[in-house]
């Protein structure tokens, strides 16, 4: 069965409070080459059937209208797993 994946991130104005503390942990351990970390989302939707044009743009509506919150996130992308 084909796989939809859906990545959502924090907008970028905002601020990422978990970023903020993975990025402040990695120089503590001595990983300072990571200046900055954003923490999102995935979801995956399994598809029974094939994945038509039609099947993909659903899954865009349910990626802006449920799966992320508007006000604070951005879809970044919806496609096609490679499996």
């Amino acid at each position: 069965m084909p796989t939809i994946v859906v990545d959502v991130m924090p907008k970028a104005e905002l601020l990422d409070p978990q970023g903020k503390a993975v990025t402040g942990s990695l120089a503590r351990l001595g990983h300072g080459a990571f200046q900055n970390v954003r923490i999102g989302k995935r979801i995956e939707l399994t598809v029974e059937g094939e994945v038509t044009d039609a099947v993909l743009a659903e899954a865009r509506q349910i990626a802006d209208e449920i799966l992320s919150n508007s006000v604070i996130e951005d879809v970044v992308s919806v496609e096609v797993a490679d499996r």
